[in-house]
């Protein structure tokens, strides 16, 4: 819902009492308009806050109780929601010029939490037009407002402990929910669950046209529910919920839709035996391709739905169970996608979503010995402690790791594709992707047009809260990486970069980072060196493609992607065959299919996601021999 007004201030003429429109929030299912209310009382009602209630007024259909908290000492921002029963906020408050807005002292706030107008000591005015309004659907809503549980076994449970943690809304930094906090304990009964069903019941008998159904069912339903996912994803991870839409959720159900027809595609080979000390004797030789086991696989947050479909689907389509542990910050897709696989049909126990924290529940995970197999997408550094917790019983690892990919313009590139292609390649998802074109190497000749062409597209993203149609880059996913990006900028303007567009953290709440582009670059700052994981690219020329550039180009511990621009064919293929990258895009950037297998070489990860490369991440091959 969109409440559209020019005016997004305005000041009562007696009080000067002044409000600025923000953006609305959901939580626990109602709709709330931040209106930013700034109070201008004396220095003996400062002390007095937590005594207030604030109350909307003269609304037809009686007054609507607002939530509030203290942001500074002499003013209070107040955000106003809607009545639990009520999805949207009043149509009065988007056709009336104006809003009234009375504080009132409350003297039983302990008892009963509401105001008691009996007691009123001020009353305080002012004038509001909203802006922008963005809610959610009722069911999108519904699904916020009830703490969801972990999925162990077929049902939602709530973790031993008894704990919950909040999901926070990165473009306000507030709760929008809560869920279970799982750790050891729940992880144990998950792999246990997972050892059941794989070891007995309906799935090990299931055959692979049954299974190649269901998986397809998965992807139908997950098209089903797309505007729901997509907003779930949005008011979660913090992207564009348009983006949501036309990327992560149709790329999700093509996964599921693309493995369904290898379940009845897997098969051995037969192979002729001359056994040089049995002389004389025939064997018939043949291999079996079996699943691997109980696999636990922890995904990251910046593609929550898309990463747990990559991870499922495969280990689905072998035959595989598995516990799903999904990121702290981005748990809310995953539950909803388990309650798609039980949709679909799928025996209990055969995904177990586990929600917690990496310390505790993905550490348990990794390091579980009846689990047969880890698969792991996320940044190298935790990588490494996912190999060393697998160790312990020398499980099978797969993983999919960080990058720090090298974007290559030569000089004869048709620059009108390549400047926003370049943008594209580092400003998709904010920068939160693992293949990112965060390192532009330019040919010299037109390094000065292409740095002020993708300044110029940076300049022109539109950036905002999710759930807005018109946003092209949201919030970094949490404060911890929104610090963490802004601790890299600084770093950078003090090893010597220079700052061409952008450069911080954009003012208002929420974590936005600007677009950035960065000059004055070279290898040895930690801009260049380590992956940001955010909107911030280093730009740095290059005199002529040669064995130098080369080297450049593959002058990091990662080799996850890279782009080369050109239109000469010849040098596209010689480059691409020389750059240490799984994936090399050849005018274009960020092209996926579920067909094409995608990883990466050196420290980037172990093994492929996507095509039929990935089902040997899920698969052991079996020789079996018999003498004639």
């Amino acid at each position: 819902m969109r409440g559209s007004s020019d005016a997004s201030s305005a000041a009562h003429p007696t009080t000067g009492a002044t409000s600025t429109i923000g953006a609305a929030l959901s939580e626990r299912g109602h709709v709330a308009l931040d209106l930013g209310v700034e109070l201008p009382l004396d220095d003996a009602d400062r002390l007095d806050y937590r005594g207030y209630d604030f109350l909307i007024r003269d609304f037809a259909d009686g007054p609507i109780h607002a939530g509030w908290h203290l942001e500074k000492r002499g003013a209070c921002r107040v955000f106003f929601r809607s009545r639990p029963e009520s999805r949207d906020l009043p149509s009065e408050l988007h056709t009336q010029c104006a809003v009234q807005v009375a504080m009132i002292r409350s003297s039983n706030r302990r008892s009963t939490g509401r105001a008691n107008s009996a007691f009123r000591q001020k009353e305080v005015h002012m004038s509001a037009v909203p802006k922008e309004v963005f809610s959610l659907s009722r069911t999108v809503s519904a699904f916020l407002a009830k703490p969801r549980q972990l999925l162990i076994d077929g049902k939602w449970v709530n973790a031993e402990s008894g704990k919950t943690f909040d999901v926070i809304d990165p473009a306000t930094g507030r709760t929008v929910g809560k869920v279970a906090e799982g750790a050891k304990a729940d992880v144990d009964k998950a792999v246990m669950a997972a050892r059941r069903a794989f070891e007995s019941g309906p799935w090990p008998q299931m055959s692979g046209s049954e299974r190649g159904k269901l998986l397809h069912r998965i992807g139908d339903l997950i098209l089903k529910y797309a505007d729901e996912l997509a907003e779930i994803e949005s008011i979660d991870n913090g992207k564009p919920v348009v983006v949501a839409r036309a990327a992560d959720v149709p790329l999700s159900a093509d996964m599921f839709h693309y493995m369904s027809g290898w379940c009845t595609k897997r098969h051995g080979i037969t192979i002729p035996v001359n056994c040089l000390y049995t002389p004389g004797v025939q064997y018939h030789s043949y291999t079996r391709p079996e699943p691997v086991g109980v696999v636990g696989q922890i995904i990251p947050w910046n593609f929550p739905l898309l990463m747990a479909a990559w991870k499922l689907a495969p280990a689905l389509t072998t035959g595989c169970t598995v516990v799903l542990k999904v990121a702290e910050e981005t748990p809310l897709s995953a539950l909803r996608l388990g309650e798609i696989l039980q949709e679909a049909g799928l025996p209990d126990g055969v995904v177990n979503i586990i929600t917690g924290f990496g310390e505790t529940a993905g550490a348990a995970l990794a390091g579980h010995p009846d689990v047969d197999k880890v698969a792991f997408t996320g940044s190298t550094e935790v990588g490494r402690l996912i190999v060393k917790a697998a160790a312990n019983n020398l499980k099978k690892v797969s993983l999919e790791l960080g990058g720090k990919s090298p974007n290559i313009i030569l000089a004869d590139a048709d620059l009108d594709t390549a400047i926003p292609g370049a943008a594209s390649a580092i400003f998709f998802n904010h920068g939160q992707c693992c293949c990112a074109g965060s390192r532009l190497l330019v040919e010299q000749k037109v390094f000065d047009q292409v740095v002020e062409g993708v300044a110029a597209e940076a300049k022109k993203i539109k950036i905002g809260p999710g759930l807005d149609p018109e946003t092209q880059m949201g919030p970094l996913v949490s404060e911890t990486q929104l610090t963490r990006v802004c601790s890299y900028l600084e770093s950078g303007l003090k090893e010597g970069a220079k700052t061409v567009v952008g450069g911080g953290k954009r003012d208002g709440g929420g974590y936005f980072v600007e677009p950035t582009v960065l000059v004055n670059t070279k290898p040895g700052m930690k801009v260049v060196d380590e992956e940001i994981f955010g909107p911030v690219v280093t730009a740095m020329p290059f005199k002529q493609f040669d064995d130098t550039m080369v080297r450049e180009a593959n002058n990091t511990i990662y080799g996850l992607a890279a782009g080369i621009w050109t239109r000469d064919i010849s040098k596209a293929h010689a480059l691409a065959a020389k750059l240490k990258s799984g994936t090399v895009w050849v005018n274009c950037y960020n092209i996926f299919d579920a067909s094409l297998p995608f990883g990466g070489y050196k420290q980037s990860g172990w093994g492929r996601e996507m095509g039929e490369a990935v089902l040997e991440n899920y698969t052991e091959t079996k020789a079996v021999t018999v003498r004639l």
